[in-house]
């Protein structure tokens, strides 16, 4: 389970330090890919499979599936941990995400989002926006 949000920086490598409560949940391997929302989605392979097994569901010949197969898969990379428990995000991913030296590491239950700490801002402002924040509560009957 991925939970909170840490800040950690990149090395002159490239590489990400994953924080020690992700990395059981990791250590069988993991896929990246491009986000929806200019982030970087970081999967458990269990996660990836189970992605996988929706998107190849989609009928074959609809344009809109193709495109999400596209925008996935060709954008995927399979990672796994160092000894340190460091993994290296490819670059052509921090390039489309805005990632530079800090990585803000969001913990989503069962995937991880890595964000440039600036377009992560940018989503937190949106979030705390009052009329979200009643719709999201009404939707979860809270």
């Amino acid at each position: 389970m991925f939970l909170g949000h840490h800040i950690h920086n990149l090395d002159d490598k490239g590489r990400l330090t994953i924080p020690a409560k992700y990395r059981e949940d990791l250590a069988e391997g993991m896929v990246v890919t491009r986000g929806n929302q200019r982030q970087i989605v970081l999967y458990p392979l269990r996660e990836w499979q189970a992605l996988c097994e929706r998107i190849d569901a989609l009928p074959k010949l609809d344009r809109r599936a193709s495109n999400i197969r596209r925008l996935v898969y060709a954008y995927a990379e399979d990672l796994t941990m160092d000894r340190q428990g460091r993994i290296i995000i490819p670059s052509h991913l921090r390039e489309f995400a805005h990632i530079e030296n800090e990585v803000l590491i969001v913990g989503l239950n069962s995937y991880i989002e890595l964000w440039a700490p600036d377009m992560w801002r940018e989503v937190e402002s949106a979030l705390e926006d009052d009329s979200f924040e009643r719709e999201y509560f009404e939707t979860l009957n809270i």
